[in-house]
């Protein structure tokens, strides 16, 4: 069934500058008209912005060596 939808919406390039205000916009639509979203954003931003901190520590700290890597090449490309 979903394969007789029309693909409309993938050929539409929106990369860049342009992809992030139009992503701020709809967040701030969503903000604006659905008030739960609030309390949603409110909390996952700050564990978000954590669990960034987290992965960046522990890479720079236990950063990944060349033997700690079993398939160097899983597609087997050239």
């Amino acid at each position: 069934m979903a394969t007789d939808q029309p693909q409309r919406f993938r050929a539409i390039p929106v990369k860049g500058v342009l992809a992030l205000v139009l992503t701020l916009g709809v967040v701030l639509v969503f903000l604006i008209t659905v008030p739960v979203t609030r309390w949603f954003l409110l909390i996952s931003i700050p564990v978000g912005i954590l669990a960034a901190l987290v992965l960046h520590l522990w890479h720079k700290f236990r950063p990944v060596r060349e033997e700690d890597v079993e398939d160097k090449r899983p597609l087997k490309l050239s």
